[in-house]
């Protein structure tokens, strides 16, 4: 690998899923540090969170549809409202136990999500991922 992608952000309410994808990215080693939180309204104050005038913008996002407090959608809906400082050059994958075929085409229609894929992530979709979006990191 060439070199690492600053942040991952996982937003998902389920600890055991979060274990896993930390330890899923970890395995492959493609990133300097994973952030983690449990909905929507936790991942917009991360997002908006500065330090040294200087916003987190992680380079990779992995969101879930079905969250307590604000789900998926409503994040997407608010996410969109951002400022770009605020947001970055950041890929947003929707991964998700959802095999509705609804949430599928939804998706498709959101100019902020990059892919669907359903969890849990593997060190193969891993892989697929950065191959597929950040090429300069393999």
């Amino acid at each position: 690998m060439k070199k690492k992608l600053n942040c991952i952000l996982l937003i998902d309410d389920d600890d055991a899923i979060n274990f896993i994808h930390e330890w899923v990215i970890n395995k492959v080693g493609c990133a300097e540090k994973v952030e983690k939180v449990e909905n929507g309204i936790e991942a917009l104050e991360y997002l908006e969170s500065a330090k040294d005038g200087k916003y987190p913008q992680p380079d990779l996002i992995f969101l879930d549809v079905n969250m307590p407090r604000m789900n998926g959608w409503e994040f997407l809906e608010e996410y969109h409202k951002l400022d770009e400082s605020k947001k970055g050059k950041i890929i947003l994958v929707m991964l998700t136990s959802s095999l509705n075929p609804a949430d599928i085409a939804r998706s498709k229609n959101i100019v902020e999500v990059n892919d669907f894929k359903n969890k849990p992530l593997t060190i193969e979709l891993m892989q697929d991922i950065l191959k597929e979006y950040f090429e300069d990191y393999l």
